[in-house]
């Protein structure tokens, strides 16, 4: 039975995939101080948040069982992600759930906004009927520039269209296919700021974004522009935005987010400028609901150990990369096991290379899921290892880890091949999946072979010369193992050789001293691969 804590207020309906399954035990406790969450989280294999629970680096320390934080929503600045990476544990958010509730958001702020619709209301509201003060501007036929063209930017995109405006996108990945789907102009933030009448952002608040519109894009702007913030506070800084508001380069602003949340500090709270809400973005029914149930659908996925999407400390892949990768995850980390015991002396170096249609596609999961397979043979009892930690674990071993990728594969569709160095060694292994035939590893060392990645494994370093298999089938034979397969691989008669024997359970330690002592042996190893 696993355990998943859900700590913050989240819908029951949107749990509903969690709560169904009689192999998870979905504890609700909600408005839990730090410490009683450091007193218990130790129990849970799965932690649900929305923003009120600030999971730190203390309670992911205390979190020994746990497999995944799923956030009910985008952001995860109440999360550790770093601490979690390195404690191995995935962090899933629901980055689409509340697309529409934010896009719909962002559109009515810059609407309130240009009208002065807020401000207006609130005179009236007192009494005021002052009809000439609060003179707005049409969106028609003005230009709006979007700062961020992923999921909510190229929503706020398309409802500018429907209103006539003119749109420029910056976005250090949106490319030009992508925005002339959009029919909007791909450009950059200093001709953006320089051009826009109205600009929005939509990017996460990464140590890039913060402050990505400071003193010096203000001072770029044309006089009387407008701007909206309903992503994230910090990617404005607030202090020049006073002072563009103050001195009439900035005619209004529109804030859903603040660099200290609640603002009741801040000057723009109470500016008569500006229009404010309470970080409001998502707080629509549906959102809220859409949120829960993807969060915890991938939460679900995670713990059932099926493939996941929206990990913010992995990769995240389309459903039909993760089709295509899946056959060849399994084979990357038996490769990465298999080199970790046929390698001597400590690990400095490890190439991944993936060449044939697999280069095309995005590989760094394989990558990961190698040196898994190579870090769990050495660091299984210290620490989990998976593929949410191993390239921190590896860097801070001092590994040096390099990808590369090639579209000649020496005869197969696709081929991955891993080479490690140490300070006393080298080796590499290639392998690929056939069509019908499942996994293979095909290159050991520059020995050709056909093996499959399975069971139990004796490999053998010798020299090419009659009777040695003989005496090894009869040191196993009379030890009771039967030899389920063999393969044997040489480059020259009399040189050496390599030999790979399946065996239906493992040796004891005796028996591979027995065979060491073989003529002709140079190197015995002994892997599991089950």
């Amino acid at each position: 039975m696993q355990k998943v804590l859900v700590s913050d207020p989240i819908s029951e309906i949107g749990l509903q995939k969690l709560l169904e399954d009689e192999n998870i035990q979905v504890d609700v406790k909600t408005d839990l101080s730090k410490e009683e969450l450091i007193k218990i989280i130790g129990d849970y294999d799965g932690l649900l948040v929305r923003s009120q629970t600030k999971v730190t680096k203390d309670i992911l320390e205390s979190a020994k069982k746990l497999r995944v934080i799923g956030r009910a929503g985008v952001g995860v600045d109440n999360i550790d992600v770093k601490a979690a990476t390195e404690e191995g544990i995935v962090v899933i958010n629901a980055p689409d759930g509340n697309t529409i509730s934010t896009a719909e958001h962002s559109f009515a702020m810059l609407m309130a906004m240009a009208r002065w619709i807020p401000q207006a209301h609130q005179d009236l509201k007192e009494g005021i009927w002052n009809r000439k003060k609060y003179v707005g501007v049409e969106l028609n036929r003005k230009t709006l520039g979007i700062i961020g063209m992923g999921r909510i930017g190229s929503e706020i995109a398309m409802r500018a269209k429907a209103f006539n405006m003119r749109v420029l996108g910056y976005d250090p990945y949106l490319t030009e296919d992508r925005a002339k789907q959009l029919g909007i102009t791909n450009t950059t933030i200093e001709e953006l700021v320089k051009e826009a009448d109205f600009i929005t952002v939509h990017t996460p608040l990464t140590k890039e974004t913060r402050y990505l519109i400071d003193t010096n894009e203000f001072t770029l702007m044309k006089k009387g522009v407008r701007i909206v913030n309903c992503a994230r506070g910090g990617i404005i800084k607030e202090t020049a935005l006073v002072e563009a508001l103050n001195n009439g380069t900035v005619a209004a602003a529109a804030l859903d987010v603040y660099e200290e949340e609640p603002p009741m500090e801040s000057p723009l709270r109470s500016h008569p400028l500006v229009v404010t809400t309470p970080h409001l973005g998502a707080s629509t029914e549906e959102a809220q609901l859409n949120v829960a149930i993807d969060v915890a659908e991938e939460v679900h996925r995670l713990l059932h150990d099926e493939p996941f999407r929206n990990a913010v400390n992995m990769p995240s892949l389309s459903q039909e990369i993760l089709n295509h990768v899946r056959p060849f995850v399994n084979l990357a980390e038996r490769i990465g096991t298999l080199i970790s015991n046929v390698i001597l002396g400590p690990i400095e170096k490890v190439e991944v290379s993936i060449a044939g249609d697999l280069a095309e596609k995005e590989i760094d999961i394989l990558s990961r899921t190698v040196l898994k397979g190579i870090l769990s043979q050495h660091l299984g009892s210290v620490g989990q290892v998976n593929d949410v930690n191993a390239p921190v674990l590896a860097k801070s071993r001092g590994i040096d880890v390099v990808e590369s990728r090639s579209s000649k594969s020496h005869g197969f569709t696709n081929l991955i091949t891993v080479k490690v160095k140490t300070n006393q060694d080298e080796k590499y292994i290639s392998g690929t999946v056939l069509n019908g035939h499942g996994a293979r590893m095909v290159n050991f060392n520059g020995f050709t072979v056909d093996l499959i990645p399975e069971g139990n494994i004796i490999i053998m370093d010798h020299i090419d010369q009659p009777g040695i298999i003989g005496k090894f089938g009869t040191i196993l034979g009379n030890a009771g193992i039967n030899i389920a397969t063999m393969q044997v691989g040489r480059n020259e008669v009399g040189g050496k050789a390599i030999a790979f024997l399946g065996i239906d359970y493992p040796a004891k330690e005796e028996v591979i001293e027995d065979l060491k002592e073989v003529d002709g042996i140079q190197n015995i190893f002994q892997v599991n691969l089950s």
